[in-house]
């Protein structure tokens, strides 16, 4: 249950997962400031310096043990959130007081701490999607050949298939785990790399021994699962990092609001539907209404992902010298803000996905309402073979196009009358070209039930080979 005396952020309590929230939890940032406390520690006793073994244990110890009050009163006395932790470390672990943060600064916990839940939260990101396009890809192909009308600029173009459309969906959202694959294999950790990055402090501890210093990089980098730190830093890492991760998700939220908006367009038009509940309500006051909710909350997300990851933009641009800290307070805000809306934003698509509802006869009536406008090429191709003369098919065809739209849009009728209208014509009927055998709809779909299968065969199968869906799919929220 919330306090309805304070602010409960909507991102936790209504749309991310219990999971992408823990991970971005106090205990959970804190406990990896913990771990490298306990690593760098572990790692300079092992290039010889005088740590003992005691001291790291009694830090094992008390990893997971918190007094969040204590550090509260710590930090309003110290003014410094670092170092009111590493007080607090040193009265739950009084033998290594000495040794903790040893030659460090506090960027070295808060800056490698946070790539390391970036990491993680890429990989959780990374399942999601993988069950995005896993539902997306069943739906696809049990529609590959589904004729329905295309649209360009939102007017009827030449007919597609629903499952061909949803690739397209899909497509985006594999150009999207391509990337959040790369930023989570490629991103490097800080390292350890002291006050303004020149490691001044960790040579001097090791009596000017170059080596020593690059190893102690190398060794807590890999405890901490890096395989590799930047090379070169001021005091923090290049928050061009942030900008590659925050980039990675914009790109999400692009594609999620993108699919989003087209169910919102076909759902007025009354050929798909998103899932809903028995008892779900689309309006308070209209009883008959039921609406896109969930995939208008999609876009809404994405729309804050899109604008926040301009923050990162701005401080990658505004970072002064070695470092500013006007980089803090707005990074721990917008990068696992978004990081949770992106969270919220693949648990929708995936539960939109796996409950897509296909209207085929309204589908299949709007389709033959606008067909034989679409044939119109192949009607007149079809009546210069049979010997008519081009230029007067095609005007008869635009003459006889113009009054079956009169007839449709003012006098509403029932079904497209272009048809009697060219039977009727002299031109056309004494060609005897065959009207009904060219308005089947499959006729104007081209390729795209094969493209459909060689998509899905040669695009989506190899990226999802290992993806599990029991242990990625969740449980919408609200």
């Amino acid at each position: 249950m919330t306090d309805g005396d304070r602010f409960d952020h909507p991102l936790i309590e209504r749309y991310a997962s219990p999971a992408m929230a823990r991970l971005f939890s106090p205990a959970s940032r804190h406990g990896t400031w913990r771990t490298l406390w306990i690593e760098l520690a572990r790692a300079e006793q092992a290039l010889g310096l005088p740590i003992h073994d005691a001291q790291i244990r009694a830090m094992e110890a008390v990893r997971e043990r918190f007094d969040w009050e204590r550090v509260a009163a710590i930090e309003k006395e110290r003014r410094h959130d670092v170092m009111a932790h590493v007080e607090h470390l040193g009265e739950l672990a009084p033998e290594a007081r000495g040794i903790i943060h040893l030659g460090a600064t506090s960027c070295f916990v808060t800056d490698n701490g946070d790539l390391m839940l970036y990491r993680q939260a890429l990989r959780l990101v990374e399942r999601r999607l993988c069950a995005c396009i896993d539902a997306l890809a069943a739906f696809a192909a049990q529609h590959r050949a589904l004729a329905c009308l295309g649209y360009t600029h939102y007017q009827v173009a030449q007919p597609t298939t629903v499952g061909k459309r949803a690739c397209l969906w899909i497509q985006d959202l594999l150009l999207d785990l391509d990337e959040i694959r790369r930023v989570a294999e490629w991103l490097p950790a800080r390292g350890v790399k002291g006050t303004t990055g020149t490691q001044a402090s960790f040579l001097a501890l090791f009596d000017g021994d170059h080596e020593k210093v690059k190893e102690l990089d190398r060794r807590v980098c890999a405890a901490i699962g890096f395989a590799r730190s930047i090379p070169v830093s001021g005091q923090t890492y290049p928050r061009k990092l942030d900008w590659t991760i925050h980039s990675a998700l914009c790109g999400i939220a692009q594609s999620s609001a993108k699919f989003g908006a087209d169910l919102r367009l076909l759902s007025h038009d009354g050929e798909l539907e998103e899932p809903s509940e028995k008892s779900q309500i689309g309006s308070s006051a209209m009883a008959y209404k039921k609406n896109p909710m969930r995939s208008e909350r999609i876009c809404s997300l994405a729309r804050y992902v899109i604008a926040a990851t301009e923050t990162s933009a701005q401080t990658a641009a505004a970072q002064w010298l070695e470092r500013t800290l006007d980089d803090s307070a707005v990074r721990r805000i917008a990068i696992p803000e978004s990081f949770l809306a992106i969270d919220g934003i693949l648990i929708l698509v995936e539960n939109v996905a796996r409950g897509l509802v296909v209207f085929h006869k309204l589908i299949e009536r709007r389709l033959k309402e606008q067909l034989p406008f679409l044939a119109t090429e192949e009607l007149m191709m079809a009546g210069v073979r049979a010997g008519g003369d081009r230029q007067v098919l095609h005007e008869r065809i635009r003459v006889h196009s113009r009054e079956a739209v009169r007839r449709l849009k003012l006098e509403g009728a029932d079904r497209n009358p272009l048809l009697e209208l060219l039977a009727e014509d002299p031109a056309f009927a004494a060609l005897g070209v065959d009207f009904d055998g060219l308005l089947e709809a499959t006729r104007f779909v081209g390729r795209a039930p094969e493209q459909v299968d060689e998509f899905l065969a040669n695009e989506v199968r190899p990226r999802l080979a290992g993806y599990e869906r029991a242990a990625a799919s969740a449980e919408l929220r609200v």
